[in-house]
């Protein structure tokens, strides 16, 4: 039976007198890859900031694995994130790492394995994303789209139970998105890991999401949530459904 792992209560946002979002309040199930999506400018980035403890919100809290995360003080939201972890838009790996080195160095900061237990497990990491044989390269040596599995490899460091990804598949050409996609559905079924994804990439939320919030702009609330799919069949509203098919059921008439 799923249980919440993730719950937002009454959040706020807003930076100075400008208000992004107000009163939003959802849950992520454990297991779930669970999908922040809307249009530009509606605070799904923020959104995640807040989930990850880079922004405080105004007024409201979030709840990780039952824990108050949001109003906790930095020492305790550092040991709550050691279960989570994050892949960035842009990678984000130290160029002057191999793959390897940058796996490796969530261990060596926050756990008490030996040199040679985290030299295995970040060998082990690497080949979760398929990068076995390619420890020693350097971020400069390889695709897009590799750089992205090894930093999914260092977001899995540390075990986590929960993974943030921003964009993942931003800048990645269709078949190396698909990839992507399909590797995080491996890690999802395989490993148990829960996915919280912002994404703006229709295929790939509709072919991966298990559950879902809009965050629209003009409400500055969730206006639909659920199972993507779901949404594109039965969308609640006009804006959600030109969202969900690119403007095209607007095209019938043209």
């Amino acid at each position: 039976m799923s249980r919440d792992i993730i719950t937002v209560q009454n959040l706020k946002v807003a930076y100075g007198d400008f208000v992004l979002f107000d009163n939003i309040n959802f849950s992520v199930n454990t297991g779930d890859i669970f999908i922040i999506m809307g249009a530009s400018g509606c605070g799904k980035s923020s959104m995640l900031r807040v989930l990850t403890g880079l922004v405080t919100p105004v007024q409201g809290k979030v709840l990780i694995d039952g824990r108050d995360f949001s109003g906790a003080d930095n020492k305790t939201q550092t040991e709550i994130m050691k279960s989570c972890g994050v892949l960035y838009q842009s990678g984000a790996l130290f160029s002057s790492m191999t793959l390897k080195e940058n796996v490796a160095m969530p261990m060596e900061l926050y756990t008490p394995y030996s040199p040679k237990e985290i030299d295995e497990l970040a060998s082990y990491k690497l080949a979760l994303t398929g990068l076995s044989g390619f420890e020693d390269f350097y971020p400069s040596e390889i695709s897009g789209g590799m750089k992205k599995r090894a930093a999914l490899s260092r977001a899995l460091a540390l075990d986590p139970k929960i993974v943030y990804c921003d964009e993942p598949s931003a800048g990645l050409d269709p078949i190396s998105s698909k990839r992507l996609d399909d590797l995080i559905l491996e890690l999802n079924q395989n490993l148990g890991t829960t996915f919280v994804i912002v994404t703006h990439e229709l295929q790939s939320l509709l072919n991966i999401g298990t559950n879902s919030i809009f965050l629209d702009g003009s409400t500055k609330n969730i206006t639909g949530r659920g199972k993507p799919t779901d949404l594109l069949r039965n969308p609640p509203n006009d804006t959600i459904r030109e969202f969900l098919t690119r403007g095209k059921n607007n095209d019938k008439t043209a």
